[in-house]
C-alpha cells in the first residue's frame, strides 16, 4: 500500500479549509484516510498551518511521502525537518 501525506478538503463552497491527511494513494481526494495529522486554512492571514509534528515525523519514518503542496506546508512549518518532494 501506496501511502501518503496531502490535503484533503473540508470547506465549503468558495470556503476552502483542508486537513492534512495520510492517506492510501489510491482513495479519492476527500475520501478514506488513515489519520489526520493537521490542518490548513490558506484564507487567514497569514496562512493557518497546524501540523502536528510527532506524527508526521512518524509517518515519514514509516514511508509515507508527503505531496507537493504538503512538503511546502512541512517547510513553512517544521523548518528542521528535511522533507523531499513526493
Amino acid at each position: 500500500m501506496a501511502v501518503r501525506i496531502r490535503l484533503t478538503r473540508v470547506g465549503s463552497k468558495k470556503n476552502p479549509i483542508y486537513r492534512v491527511v495520510v492517506a492510501d494513494s489510491r482513495s479519492p481526494r476527500d475520501g478514506r484516510y488513515i489519520e489526520i495529522v493537521g490542518r490548513y486554512n490558506p484564507q487567514t492571514d497569514p496562512s493557518t498551518i497546524d501540523l502536528d509534528e510527532a506524527k508526521i515525523k512518524d509517518w515519514l519514518a514509516k514511508g509515507a511521502q508527503p505531496s507537493e503542496p504538503v512538503s511546502r506546508l512541512i517547510k513553512a512549518a517544521i523548518p528542521d525537518l528535511a522533507v523531499g518532494n513526493g
